[in-house]
């Protein structure tokens, strides 16, 4: 890579990387250490192809997907979950109104719901829902049909239902309402 490549990769690591690591996390479950870890390997992969690349954040999103899917495809994965701990208490001095206390609730016990879902039940809700792409492209990057998509999506929802009963008022459906637009990706801290 050419300095002028070198200096355009900086920049976009720059300017992109947290809003990437905030997808990253989704995908891994709220693992941050996995999920920089899932970053830095779609960060190096992007890298050496950085000077055909048209559309950088398209080509480091679709690895970082590609390579959660491979994640829980492998036979050998941990079986183990690893989550950060809640905060103690509710209220806070960081919290200074009961709007904001409800909403950092409302992202731990999404963040914990989503953690307990199977990898590829997270998988497709994060990008169905979060990345708000169509059924259509969920399915060509998990490599599944678009049924598969929406019957994953179905049963993702009813069992973070069952997860989280809390989240009733988000009014999780099957329709195109996201279950996540209330749980911003600009917030999302693990």
């Amino acid at each position: 890579m050419d300095a002028q490549g070198q200096e355009r990769f900086r920049e976009f690591v720059e300017n992109r990387s947290s809003a990437l690591l905030k997808t990253a996390v989704l995908l891994s479950g709220g693992d941050r250490h996995a999920a920089e870890d899932l970053l830095q390997n779609a960060l190096i992969k992007a890298a050496g192809r950085w000077q055909r690349i048209d559309e950088p954040e398209a080509y480091v999103r679709q690895i970082l997907y590609r390579q959660q899917v491979s994640r829980w495809r492998l036979k050998w994965r941990r079986r183990e979950l690893t989550v950060a701990e809640p905060p103690v208490g509710t209220g806070g001095a960081g919290a200074s109104s009961a709007a904001e206390t409800s909403a950092a609730e409302l992202r731990i016990v999404m963040r914990g719901a989503l953690a307990r879902l199977t990898a590829r039940q997270r998988t497709v809700l994060v990008l169905r829902y979060f990345e708000d792409l169509p059924e259509a492209d969920v399915a060509r990057i998990l490599g599944c049909s678009v049924g598969t998509v929406r019957s994953t999506s179905h049963r993702s929802l009813a069992r973070l239902r069952v997860l989280a009963p809390e989240l009733a008022g988000l009014g999780l459906t099957d329709a195109e309402d996201s279950p996540c637009r209330d749980f911003s990706p600009v917030e999302v801290r693990p």
